[in-house]
């Protein structure tokens, strides 16, 4: 009876590994699509090696959730989803990050891109401004703690807009600079008589 046990064990684990591929293929996998993707002697986007890299990222974190790749690959899908203006998929994959990996440092980063999908992707201006707020309140000494205050102060502003607010800005420092040195040589000129 053990022998039988033992048997159908084995050959249980036979059937199962040779449900899919191992992890070392699957690894290898995505490092060809990789590097057919992002090859420099491509000739333009591929949309379908794009979509395959996706799918092989999301289903390595899948069938191996605990391996170390996970992360890495978890961050990766969520990048490429956002670029390939994916936004439901990225947003999905960086939630997912936010919660399996809460403390690895690109959990912030995925709150900050988040953020930006909701403003430059799905316009959702409003949704954008409270992932911001919360961002720059989680983290706020996070490198990207200033684009996101920088986002928050220009959400729904045009480019011109933005420009001519900056040329005004630029503008009325001049003004206190040259008052302030203006100051200054009064100051100096009390002080020699």
């Amino acid at each position: 009876m053990k022998k039988l046990t033992y048997l159908t064990l084995v050959l249980l684990v036979a059937i199962l590994s040779g449900c899919g591929p191992s992890r070392e293929k699957s690894a290898s996998n995505i490092d060809g699509l990789e590097k057919r993707l992002f090859s420099p002697m491509s000739t333009g986007f591929d949309q379908a090696k794009a979509d395959s890299l996706l799918a092989a990222y999301e289903l390595f974190v899948k069938r191996f959730p605990d391996d170390s790749l996970s992360l890495k690959f978890s961050f990766k899908a969520a990048n490429l989803a956002m670029n390939l203006n994916n936004s439901a998929k990225a947003i999905e994959l960086f939630d997912k990050f936010m919660e399996k990996y809460p403390d690895n440092p690109k959990a912030s980063v995925s709150m900050f891109f988040k953020a930006y999908i909701y403003e430059n992707q799905l316009k959702n201006l409003d949704k954008a401004k409270e992932l911001y707020l919360q961002f720059v309140e989680k983290y706020p000494n996070s490198d990207f703690a200033n684009d996101a205050r920088v986002a928050m102060e220009n959400l729904g502003k045009s480019p011109e807009q933005m420009v001519r607010e900056f040329e005004a800005k630029q503008k009325a420092d001049s003004i206190r600079v040259a008052d302030s040195l203006a100051g200054l040589k009064l100051v100096k000129k009390t002080k020699k008589k």
